[in-house]
């Protein structure tokens, strides 16, 4: 089997690299987990073993998850990190080196081009930059070693071992995020395994490598938590003095509709239809809040990262990309 064949290899070259870190072989939780994969999947005992005896406990992955940037910065800080000169220009220049690809996915699912790239863009500097820590160790240390979102991890290790599996790819080999994340997208194992598509027909979806299938992965994410294609994303709110600031960042879900949302004080400044489903959100400026209706699509845009700061980044860089380009199709 090509995944064993793989397996093995990739443990003798990290024998010595990795002496000093302890891995997961005496963990009970790993041992539990290895008992699963062999009764539910009809993994082999003996290499799941090994592989959890080289799965090393990362510390700073355990650092890592307990402090989200984001959570501590206004937007005005926030916009800054991800808007900047050089991310604008990068999404230019992918955008003009994957043009048709683009054009051929946003046919197809109905999910702008600029949104993709920026999307790209946010998550791996288009590619530069897909993460430095093994996923098997990221993935490992966090279902063994963090309770508190073991059952996630868990199963998130569960996937990538089924994902290594069916496409004969090496479980030591492969590198993400300190949260396991894949590939120009970063998706977990459980999105790649039911998003990845393979968009260029080659008869495998690798987000990895091929910009190709990322573009089309990307897409297709956004279609299947709930893209509408031809509709707006969010617009400005003008607040009212007597509006209901006890709904504003109430939900990431669009609970509301536009029309409720006029009669709480909250009307658009841009002309949309007022039984389309929304919500209110508040961003901190430099000079003050902003109000905000965020529309089915902004909603979706949060299913990618739990965030409105991060559904805005993301939304923002997209129309500077466009600006930059100058329309350029």
């Amino acid at each position: 089997m090509k995944w064993t064949t793989g397996l093995l290899a990739g443990m003798g070259l990290m024998l010595t690299a990795c002496a000093q870190e302890p891995g997961h072989g005496d963990n009970p939780n790993a041992r539990a987990f290895v008992n699963y994969m062999v009764e539910k999947y009809d993994f082999d005992r003996e290499e799941l073993n090994e592989l959890m005896r080289e799965a090393k406990r990362k510390d700073s992955i355990l650092k890592a998850i307990k402090r989200p940037a984001e959570k501590a910065k206004p937007w005005y800080e926030y916009r800054k990190i991800f808007l900047t000169p050089q991310s604008i220009a990068g999404g230019v220049d992918f955008w003009d080196k994957n043009a048709k690809t683009l054009a051929e996915a946003e046919k197809k699912y109905g999910v702008p081009a600029e949104m993709i790239v920026a999307i790209i863009g946010i998550e791996t500097r288009y590619g530069g930059n897909m993460g430095g820590y093994r996923v098997l160790d990221a993935l490992a240390t966090l279902a063994f070693n963090y309770p508190r979102r073991s059952a996630f991890f868990t199963k998130e290790l569960e996937n990538f071992l089924l994902l290594t599996r069916d496409q004969g790819l090496d479980p030591t080999a492969l590198k993400g995020s300190y949260a396991g994340a894949m590939g120009f997208g970063q998706f977990m194992p459980s999105s790649y395994r039911a998003y990845a598509v393979d968009f260029n027909g080659d008869g495998n979806a690798d987000i990895w490598t091929d910009t190709e299938d990322a573009i089309g992965s990307v897409a297709n994410y956004f279609v299947q938590h709930g893209w509408k294609p031809g509709q707006p994303v969010t617009v400005l709110a003008n607040a009212r003095p007597n509006a209901d600031m006890t709904i504003v960042n109430d939900s990431l879900d669009t609970n509301w509709t536009v029309g409720q949302l006029a009669e709480k004080g909250f009307p658009t400044t841009a002309q949309v239809e007022p039984d389309m489903r929304a919500n209110v959100f508040s961003l901190e400026t430099e000079q003050g809040k902003q109000y905000w209706i965020g529309l089915n699509n902004f909603s979706t845009i949060t299913r990618y990262n739990r965030s409105r700061l991060y559904a805005m980044a993301a939304y923002d860089l997209a129309q500077e990309i466009v600006k930059a380009r100058g329309g350029r199709s």
